[in-house]
């Protein structure tokens, strides 16, 4: 791809549909490339925001709306960066010539949806999954689990992030809670769940896996080192790189990755969550975009997960070295306010080979993700002590 420059006729006009966190840090390396960028997400002032050349606040879910923004602002590459755009809208602008949709609108169609990406994984694929059924109702929830899924299991929205909406429920009694937990987490509000037996892993990964140009310009596909990292109600907390595995997992964990990238297509950076016990591994999820364990990637890679995510879909070389061990640690709002300030920055970035990425999301609650600490050292224990202390010195509050 020729890139031109940045608000005049020869721009390399890139839309991202979401602009978080994640979302952010794409758009600062796409414009380090020279590129034009519109971020456009639900909320005015979204982190992306806040860097992009234009932005927009949309209903991303309303094909029309897409639609339309598409055709005023005319990008020459549509990346979807969240789980709740019309993605059936995505792949008829992509089939009518006005704008290549990463990694491919079809990526998009079924990453989006948990039932579409399980379904491919686990019966087109043949790859090793948990078990699961999807259900309608809370009556086709208990008939699932009383049919062979068993407890404990875990209740996902078929449409969410950040384990939004999703419970592990290990009793009877606390089906119907979980069911109206999922219903009020889910990005948009189907009705409709997964229900998957819970596996009984020794630890989960994180695989990056790049689909980029090679040297002889067709697309190959790449690994970072595996990710470790540690949930909490489906949400990551902390990460690190990278995660110490045998052999033979690593080799299986590329492989299952490579099956299902390779199956989704096109260009770009893949998360491919991963359960693993001894060589044993099995598919989770992938999300075709930046993930957000990989935020220890800014510290311990040549090129963050960001980077390659933009080198990636511009055709451009990628390099996957591991730079230094790393980890990430999130630092959370802690109070449910608008325009917090945070204390504790100095003392943060006294801990050894850290840094902080406080993202400007306008508005915290307890639970949301408002920043993260990244730290390098020479071993991984190290950098995650280091981390987690650099976060717990940031102090948010109201201001």
């Amino acid at each position: 791809m020729t890139l031109g420059t940045p608000l005049t006729a020869s721009a390399t006009r890139v839309m991202l549909l979401g602009a978080g966190e994640l979302g952010k840090e794409v758009i600062i390396a796409l414009q380090r490339l020279g590129c034009e960028v519109i971020a456009v997400d639900r909320y005015p002032h979204a982190p992306g925001h806040q860097v992009a050349h234009r932005w927009h606040a949309i209903d991303m879910t309303d094909a029309a709306v897409v639609r339309a923004m598409v055709e005023q602002e005319r990008p020459a590459l549509i990346v979807p960066e969240i789980e709740a755009i019309a993605t059936d809208e995505l792949a008829r602008i992509e089939s009518d010539g006005l704008a290549e949709v990463i990694p491919t609108a079809r990526a998009a169609q079924l990453t989006m949806h948990r039932e579409g990406i399980r379904r491919l994984a686990a019966e087109e694929l043949g790859l090793p999954t948990s078990p699961y059924a999807f259900a309608d109702s809370l009556d086709e929830l208990r008939a699932a689990i009383d049919g062979g899924i068993g407890y404990p299991c875990v209740i996902k929205p078929v449409m969410s992030s950040s384990g939004k909406g999703q419970s592990l429920v290990k009793r009877a009694e606390d089906l119907a809670a979980a069911w109206d937990y999922a219903a009020k987490g889910g990005r948009v509000n189907q009705g409709r769940v997964i229900v998957e037996g819970f596996i009984d892993f020794d630890y989960e990964i994180t695989q990056l896996t790049v689909r980029a140009n090679g040297a002889d310009g067709e697309v190959q596909t790449f690994f970072c080192d595996p990710i470790g990292h540690v949930q909490v109600s489906g949400d990551y907390v902390e990460s690190w790189q990278p995660m110490a595995m045998s052999t033979v997992a690593l080799e299986r964990s590329r492989e299952i990755a490579g099956k299902v990238t390779a199956a989704l297509g096109g260009r770009g950076l893949f998360g491919v969550e991963l359960f693993v016990k001894g060589d044993v591994v099995w598919f989770s999820e992938v999300s075709p975009r930046p993930h957000d364990t990989g935020l220890v990637t800014l510290a311990s890679q040549r090129f963050s997960e960001f980077e390659l995510h933009a080198r990636a879909i511009l055709g451009l070389p990628v390099d996957v070295s591991l730079r230094r061990p790393g980890a990430s640690a999130v630092i959370y709002g802690g109070v449910d306010a608008k325009g917090i300030v945070f204390d504790g920055v100095a003392d943060a970035l006294r801990v050894p080979e850290s840094d902080l990425r406080l993202f400007g999301k306008p508005e915290s609650f307890v639970k949301r993700r408002m920043g993260v600490a990244v730290a390098t050292a020479d071993d991984t224990d190290t950098a995650r002590v280091r981390a987690k202390e650099a976060a717990r010195r940031v102090k948010p509050h109201t201001a």
